[in-house]
């Protein structure tokens, strides 16, 4: 069992930045990979960036790449998403997500947080 606490969102001017955190508890969570997912109403859950169980593997939706990185500290049980360069279109509620395996796909996930709002205005 893994429980995902997301925190760090806000609203943010384009341009900006913000770290997004995702707290673990469980004691799997060090041997899990981690993926962010963010969804605007109406639309699905996106997949924005994963990371291996050991930080050794990351992967990015093309729409972050050279904006966004993921990091995890696994002393601290925690998953980090800084976030550079900020966008409208980034506009979502993101959550972590927790598995075995490194994903892409939402349904590859078993554990989630509640999701934490980012707003970009421009």
């Amino acid at each position: 069992q893994v429980q995902l606490v997301e925190s760090g969102g806000g609203l943010v001017q384009a341009g900006g930045s913000l770290r997004l955190s995702c707290a673990a508890s469980g004691r799997t969570f060090s041997s899990s990979a981690v993926g962010w997912f963010r969804q605007v109403p109406g639309k699905e859950r996106e997949f924005v960036t994963g990371i291996s169980w050991s930080g050794g593997r990351t992967l990015y939706a093309d729409s972050v790449k050279g904006r966004f990185i993921i990091s995890r500290d696994n002393a601290k049980n925690t998953v980090y998403l800084q976030m550079n360069s900020l966008k409208p279109e980034d506009t979502a509620v993101y959550y972590c997500a927790a598995d075995r395996l490194l994903g892409t796909r939402s349904r590859e996930y078993e554990y989630w947080g509640q999701g934490t709002q980012v707003t970009v205005s421009s």
